[in-house]
């Protein structure tokens, strides 16, 4: 990975150790901080030598997906490998990174060129989900897998728990992927048909195809918001066929607990190390 030849500045250099401070976390090259909260609008506007997050957001992405589908599976919560999937699109949906990213503050000290600024771009969802999966990137990077770990379950641990009382909104595009796989042998297409706005408040529509059968526009202010949006439109009209209609693919229900001590267990253990993080 590039490093910066340019020694950070005293003054971001505190910013980067408020940041770790508030939520809890030390990083031991601070540089690695600073490329994870660079978007790529900045470091094409500045003449640092200085590489942007988008490379940390994959890494954090696979890493971030690897653990939660690792704490899903060990805590034996779900009987079926369907509702495993489920759970785990919405922990690690951009709704999801979005509102985490809130709780945090990321915005706040991200470096973002002047053009991206002015046009809203430190409040995208977009923006500001992917900095959070290249803060897990990073941390993952210089920090090692058991702390990079520990700072997922801290973050993520109250939605994991939140869809435990089936408070979660149902991932339709894992559904009718399911469904139509099923029913059908084949994987439903989305087709982005058209977008309006600017790039601040970009509008996505979208459509998808089920066994030659289009269904939409879906309409979002990202493409896989307008995705979510088509699929739940085609399941809609899908349920009209009584042939199709399938209560364990279509309904999230009341999801059992295989041991409900483990799920309690998961939330102290979380809700610990949270706690922890604010007496370091």
């Amino acid at each position: 990975m590039k490093r910066s030849n340019k020694v950070i500045s005293r003054k971001r250099r505190e910013k980067l150790i408020e940041f770790q401070k508030s939520i809890g976390i030390r990083f031991k090259t601070l540089e690695l901080l600073n490329t994870a909260l660079s978007h790529k609008s900045y470091v094409n506007e500045t003449d640092e030598d200085l590489e942007d997050n988008e490379k940390l957001e994959f890494l954090g992405d696979a890493f971030l997906g690897l653990i939660i589908s690792d704490c899903l599976y060990n805590q034996n919560l779900y009987f079926k490998e369907g509702s495993l999937a489920r759970i785990k699109s919405y922990v690690v949906s951009e709704t999801t990174l979005h509102g985490i990213g809130q709780e945090i503050n990321i915005k706040d000290y991200l470096l973002i060129g002047k053009g991206e600024e002015k046009t809203g771009g430190r409040y995208r969802r977009a923006l500001i989900s992917d900095s959070v999966e290249a803060l897990l990137g990073a941390y993952y990077l210089d920090n090692g897998h058991k702390q990079a770990r520990k700072l997922v379950e801290k973050l993520f641990y109250k939605e994991i728990i939140k869809v435990e009382n089936n408070r979660h909104e149902k991932d339709y595009k894992s559904i009718l992927q399911e469904l139509s796989q099923k029913r059908f042998n084949m994987v439903p297409e989305y087709h982005v048909i058209n977008t309006e706005g600017p790039d601040h408040k970009r509008r996505f529509f979208v459509n998808v195809t089920v066994k030659k059968e289009i269904y939409g526009p879906g309409i979002g202010e990202s493409k896989k918001q307008a995705e979510q949006h088509a699929a739940r439109i085609a399941m809609h009209g899908l349920k009209k066929w009584k042939r199709l209609r399938d209560h364990t693919i279509e309904e999230i229900k009341g999801i059992k607990l295989k041991n409900e001590v483990k799920i309690k267990k998961f939330a102290r253990d979380g809700k610990r190390s949270k706690d922890s993080s604010k007496d370091a």
